[in-house]
């Protein structure tokens, strides 16, 4: 076996059983790994300098095809069912027993890094690759240790990822040719047969989700930010509710666009980098996103490249809408140099409500913001999925449901408890319809959504007087700064007052229906906080 690379560990790969490989890069720099990437044609680079590739037929995640190892660490406490499916200690043994086997006499690519940059709770991650752009993927999107720190990484998780290796969906007891499997008490996770490199993002974020909760640390996929006066907000969102868009704010300093972990102390990024969708994206309504779309270190995903130029069309999705880019965190102007901020202030859930019924901002009790947490709202619109021809609800737990290994619940209590210990007021904000559902009515404007939301952060909104919502309880401002008094009660926006109560109704039976999951895990108050469907 031959070492190359920035700096070896006294740690090396034979514990993985990893001992008669090519050659293994390790810690390799950037200028390094583009040129392992364009020498072994992984990939062609943009105009600007970013390294574009492809990752084939799976251009987005494979939920169907994660498993976690059940045994005796992980049977009691894995929230078993249709997003965490179990798979036995055998069946992992031998198809990774076979991962292992492909992988020898290959060049591979190791990055060691960090998740977590609170140096109390991070996890050392060692990230296996045999691809360099997938290895420079891992060091953009994870924090880097320091020099002194690489000699002796010892790794808490290893992540082997080995996509041109193909499980066999019939007999490795898995879904598919692709198999993301998370073996807890080994700490290793094994991923094969798909070459989107999200799997290596959220495989690190689903061993967080799984580790803090007994540390007290509340783990979170939303993003957060930092106000002049050391403020700190918290954005919860699925995509398309504008998570990314609303905590980018020039006025605000950015701590972090998707994960996090909020402990007693500290609200701290998990990651080093960004993974950004960029499809449509433009220099006027995204400046610093965009131009990490031509720098160099940045990997764009799927992107359309001109061959002849190296041109970059980001409207242009031939090959998947969900474009990415994945850039250092240092590419944005604004970004936090450590990662690690205060308890937060404030709380904003995001909910693009395609029904045209929810305020378009409203303040939630600690019982309400557990319930909105359970429910995770959002709403898709027709022509975003084939058949999809009218909104459709759609409920995602903890705002992340397919990484969140523990039960539901035990991060509504953990958000709840902290809520209230700490003194954290939550904003649920919807950045969907007003005056009627899609179709009928007109998306919320980014220009009055950004001025509610700076009214919460800034304290002056929970000044003001409220009213409560008839249908979902929370109060909702009478008034906000450059924000018209009539936009603020979304009934007062529809033209038909009879089909606003009639859709109200209908929003209030769904998020009832969903709800009922949960019931038997709640205490009392979040039982009374929960909507309640009018007959």
């Amino acid at each position: 076996m031959t070492q190359a690379g920035f700096i070896v560990p006294k740690f090396g790969l034979d514990d993985l059983g990893l001992k008669n490989t090519g050659t293994v890069h390790w810690n390799l720099s950037v200028p390094a790994l583009y040129e392992e990437a364009i020498r072994r044609r992984e990939g062609v680079v943009g105009q600007g300098g970013a390294l574009v590739v492809r990752t084939g037929i799976h251009t987005g995640r494979s939920p169907n095809d994660k498993f976690i190892v059940e045994d005796a660490e992980s049977k009691g406490r894995v929230d078993w069912g249709k997003t965490n499916k179990p798979i036995s200690p055998a069946q992992f043994r031998a198809l990774y027993s076979r991962m292992i086997a492909y992988a020898q006499r290959r060049e591979l690519f190791v990055r060691d890094c960090w998740g977590g940059a609170d140096p109390a709770h991070r996890v050392g991650v060692r990230v296996i690759n045999e691809t360099a752009w997938h290895n420079l993927f891992a060091r953009n999107m994870f924090l880097r240790p320091k020099t002194e720190e690489l000699e002796g990484f010892k790794p808490d998780f290893t992540i082997l990822n080995l996509p041109g290796f193909q499980a066999d969906g019939k007999n490795d007891g898995v879904a598919s040719d692709c198999a993301i499997l998370v073996n807890f008490t080994e700490r290793v996770v094994a991923i094969c047969g798909t070459w989107y490199a999200g799997e290596i993002k959220k495989s690190v974020f689903s061993i967080l989700n799984y580790l803090l909760p007994d540390k007290n640390v509340l783990p979170m996929h939303a993003s957060a930010n930092i106000g002049p006066k050391g403020d700190v907000a918290i954005f919860f969102g699925l995509s398309g509710t504008g998570k990314t868009t609303l905590s980018a704010d020039p006025a605000r300093t950015l701590l972090g666009d998707d994960e996090h972990g909020w402990g007693e102390n500290s609200l701290f990024n998990f990651e080093g980098g960004c993974y950004a969708k960029v499809i449509k994206l433009s220099r006027e309504a995204e400046p610093e996103i965009y131009a990490t779309t031509s720098r160099f270190g940045t990997v764009l995903e799927n992107v359309v490249v001109d061959p002849a130029t190296g041109a970059l069309d980001l409207d242009d999705g031939r090959y998947t809408e969900n474009t990415r880019a994945c850039y250092p965190l240092d590419f944005i102007p604004n970004a936090s140099a450590t990662g690690i901020a205060g308890i937060p202030t404030n709380i904003v859930m995001l909910t693009a409500d395609a029904f045209g019924v929810l305020p378009p901002i409203s303040q939630l009790s600690a019982e309400q913001a557990m319930y909105h947490f359970l429910s995770g709202y959002t709403a898709r619109v027709a022509g975003t999925e084939k058949g999809v021809t009218e909104p459709q609800a759609t409920f995602s737990t903890c705002f992340g449901a397919p990484f969140m290994p523990r039960h539901p619940t035990v991060y509504a209590k953990m958000l709840g408890e902290k809520m209230a210990r700490q003194n954290v007021k939550c904003w649920l904000v919807n950045t969907g319809w007003s005056g009627g559902g899609f179709g009928v009515g007109q998306r919320m404007s980014i220009k009055h959504t950004r001025a509610m939301v700076r009214a919460a952060l800034d304290g002056s909104l929970a000044a003001a007087a409220s009213t409560t919502d008839p249908n979902f309880g929370m109060q909702v401002p009478s008034a906000c700064p450059d924000v018209p008094g009539d936009v603020l009660n979304p009934r007062n926006t529809w033209k038909d007052k009879k089909a606003y109560d009639t859709t109200a109704r209908d929003l209030t039976r769904r998020f009832d229906k969903n709800f009922q999951q949960f019931e038997g895990h709640v205490d009392g108050k979040v039982k009374q906080a929960a909507i309640r469907a009018a007959a």
